[in-house]
């Protein structure tokens, strides 16, 4: 069995994060809060949910320094973001819509099975305007140029969009895909 918990950042989704990974085959959950000190984590896998601000994300940053494959979700990416060097502004769209996302890069391990594009459920509030380095774009909009990023080598990725709503096309896809990285 595969163990992913769902770092717990206080975002409305943040039970449907957990739901999708429990439903996945082979993949063990949990929910944990993000005040959990780091040495208390044991998972092959993390999930930063999305939440609704920076100020409350706890321990969240400190977890970047663990040695298991990261998945940043709207806030958990923009954290990712910003802790290992890349920037954050506030977006020009705004709130939640249906987004048409085009995949740079379809041998990516988490969205490139999405290629050539797919409809999510976003929202652009705030989203990473400058990757960190080591990263690469792997998606974007026409609302939004960094939809998607990872860092292979490290194994470090993020999505701008919920993949665990209803809305998004394939979100199910992009569990999978984390699923398979963590194993």
């Amino acid at each position: 069995m595969t163990r992913i918990l769902v770092v717990d950042n206080h975002g409305q989704f943040t039970h449907l994060e957990h739901r999708t990974l429990r439903d996945l085959e082979g993949v063990e959950t949990g929910l944990v809060d993000n005040d959990t000190p780091p040495e208390e984590i044991d998972a092959d896998g993390l999930v930063l949910s999305g939440g609704p601000s920076m100020d409350e994300t706890g321990n969240s940053a400190d977890y970047l320094d663990l040695d298991v494959p990261i998945l940043g979700i709207c806030l958990g990416m923009q954290l990712m973001a910003e802790e290992l060097g890349g920037e954050v502004s506030g977006g020009e769209y705004g709130g939640y819509a249906d987004v048409d996302v085009r995949i740079l890069d379809e041998d990516d391990p988490i969205v490139g099975s999405l290629a050539p594009e797919t409809r999510v459920w976003a929202s652009h509030a705030d989203e990473v305007t400058a990757l960190p380095e080591g990263f690469e774009r792997t998606a974007e909009s026409d609302v939004c140029g960094i939809e998607a990023m990872s860092d292979t080598d490290r194994d470090r990725y993020g999505v701008q969009w919920h993949p665990e709503v209803a809305h998004t096309e394939e979100g199910k896809a992009v569990f999978e895909n984390f699923r398979r990285v963590c194993e």
